[in-house]
């Protein structure tokens, strides 16, 4: 079996910039003693999805991708010999981006990814949305992974999922900073089932700002012996913080992938043309709808 172990690490980062790197690279010190080959953050955990005020004041508290945060990160992903995926806001020319950067177990840069649906309903209107979905080849001690990454708002899409399984993906990781009730879980179990991969999502704690843990696994695997219908949910976290260990069979998945009829089996994309019309009108459209 080809057991590929995540760790969620579902924390409260301090107020400080350095003081919330240091917790954050004890517990990949803590994920790498429990076996975890992935140590996941939630979202923007550079700053702690803190964005209040006025936008220059926390646009300030972004950072580069090379940046002693996220070196420190990619060199703790050597040490241990552990992927790490850490979460921050991006300093660049354009203007800040919500952000995710994946090390593989040596320390090298595999994948950086910016959320594409950033929540333009609010303060997220100030960041530039990232410029598509993205999969990368993950070395790990469970052998090679296809990896691709939402952050939370993307979820709420349908299609971010469907083109990374597209590419190829066999889990997503999902950064997030918003409650995770039953109908956000269901969403995730959603683009788990349809799309026949593996969501791995990390929140933040209950008791933080608009957050209530719950991070989750589904394995995307919804039917086990003889069709028998199975729970896919690896993992849901209570809400108290912590680092929660999911392990996901990828050969299972992978024998799944080449025997069920989701995912890309049986679509039919040529009649799909009114998802990439942008000026058909949908009824629940908001009027400051701006296309991107």
């Amino acid at each position: 079996m080809s057991e590929l172990r995540l760790a969620l690490m579902q924390l409260y980062p301090a107020e400080s910039k350095k003081e919330t790197c240091r917790l954050g690279l004890e517990a990949c010190r803590r994920a790498k003693e429990a076996g975890a080959d992935i140590a996941l953050f939630p979202e923007m955990w550079s700053c702690g999805y803190r964005m209040e005020g006025e936008p220059a004041h926390w646009a300030a508290r972004a950072i580069p991708v090379e940046s002693p945060f996220i070196e420190a990160y990619r060199a703790v992903a050597q040490e241990l010999s552990m992927a790490v995926a850490v979460t921050f806001l991006e300093c660049c020319e354009t203007g800040p981006k919500n952000s995710l950067v994946l090390f593989d177990r040596h320390g090298k840069e595999v994948l950086r990814y910016a959320k594409v649906h950033t929540c333009d309903f609010d303060v997220e209107r100030y960041l530039t949305p990232g410029d598509g979905f993205h999969v990368a080849a993950l070395d790990t001690a469970a052998g090679e992974v296809q990896v691709g990454a939402m952050i939370c708002y993307d979820r709420e899409f349908p299609e971010s999922a469907r083109i990374l399984m597209l590419q190829g993906a066999e889990l997503i990781l999902v950064p997030n900073a918003c409650p995770m009730e039953q109908n956000r879980l269901a969403q995730l179990r959603a683009r788990a089932f349809e799309n026949m991969l593996c969501v791995a999502t990390c929140n933040y704690p209950e008791g933080y700002p608009d957050c209530n843990g719950h991070s989750s696994v589904f394995d995307g695997i919804a039917f086990g012996v003889g069709d028998e219908p199975y729970d896919m949910c690896r993992l849901e976290a209570p809400g108290d913080a912590g680092i929660y260990l999911a392990h996901v069979d990828l050969d299972a998945l992978r024998r799944y992938r080449e025997a069920e009829a989701f995912g890309n089996a049986y679509r039919h994309p040529r009649k799909y043309h009114a998802l990439i019309e942008e000026e058909i009108r949908a009824p629940f459209r908001r009027p400051d709808y701006r296309p991107s």
